[in-house]
């Protein structure tokens, strides 16, 4: 089974990040495995573990520097990676497209992992525009996953702490949520070997996509700004309770 990852290189969510020219980061800070992509990596793993032979290839677009991303997702187990170049005026459908390109080109899906949302964009989109262009079913924020039979069961979270169970035929989309697993973090021996391990390069534009009939760009970007005006809440304690619930029920805590 070829079991594709789909990574991004995203910048650290601990790092300082400044805004530049209103619509780019300073990109002169840490950037990392997406998160929820190493939850999908780790299921990657153990999907190869049950199917021995089996392939897991990371995929990702972006810079060439995402290279990196590629390098840790290959020492926490993938055997291979694929880099579609792409440095400037690539959206999320653009993505989406050159990941889809990139897989038809190399092999044939058993399945492809992705994150269910990166950090950076938060879009979510990634796993849904990929079941379309492949014509694959699609489960998201997965928290276990059973492949037996040529199926795949896919229980995911929903909202609440509810959660609901899904059956897909293969090949599929799952995107991995924080629940699915404990990611397998690389050992030094792993990531010397990773090292070593074959990654291709495409270009975006020897894909030959055409040009798209929608897109988006980055109008502005602003820093999230939170102001706090404080008041000191006085009186018994029945009063100071009737007082809280009153604010709650005004910032739409309570109905």
């Amino acid at each position: 089974m070829q079991i594709y990852v789909c990574v991004k290189h995203v910048p650290d969510s601990a790092a300082n990040i400044h805004i530049l020219d209103e619509n780019r980061i300073d990109e002169d800070v840490a950037f990392l495995l997406n998160p929820y992509d190493e939850h999908a990596v780790t299921e990657a793993v153990k999907i190869r573990e049950q199917f021995p032979g089996s392939e897991i290839i990371a995929v990702t677009v972006g810079k060439a520097d995402a290279e990196s991303t590629l390098r840790s997702a290959m020492a926490m187990g993938a055997d291979r990676g694929i880099i579609v170049i792409a440095d400037e005026g690539w959206d999320a459908l653009v993505m989406a497209r050159a990941l889809a390109a990139a897989i038809r080109e190399d092999g044939s899906p058993g399945i492809i992992l992705t994150g269910k949302e990166s950090i950076d964009a938060e879009g979510m989109q990634t796993q849904f525009r990929l079941g379309a262009l492949l014509d694959m079913p699609v489960v998201t924020n997965a928290s276990q996953l059973i492949i037996e039979k040529g199926r795949a069961r896919v229980t995911c979270e929903l909202s609440g702490g509810m959660t609901r169970t899904f059956e897909a035929v293969l090949p599929c989309v799952v995107a991995a949520g924080r629940g699915l697993n404990t990611p397998g973090y690389p050992t030094l021996p792993s990531i010397m070997k990773s090292r070593k391990k074959p990654v291709k390069e495409i270009v975006l534009n020897r894909l030959g996509l055409n040009p798209s009939v929608s897109s988006t760009k980055v109008v502005r970007l602003s820093p999230v700004t939170r102001t706090r005006s404080p008041e000191p809440i006085t009186g018994s304690p029945a009063e100071i309770a009737g007082k809280i619930i009153k604010i709650i029920k005004k910032e739409g805590g309570l109905a």
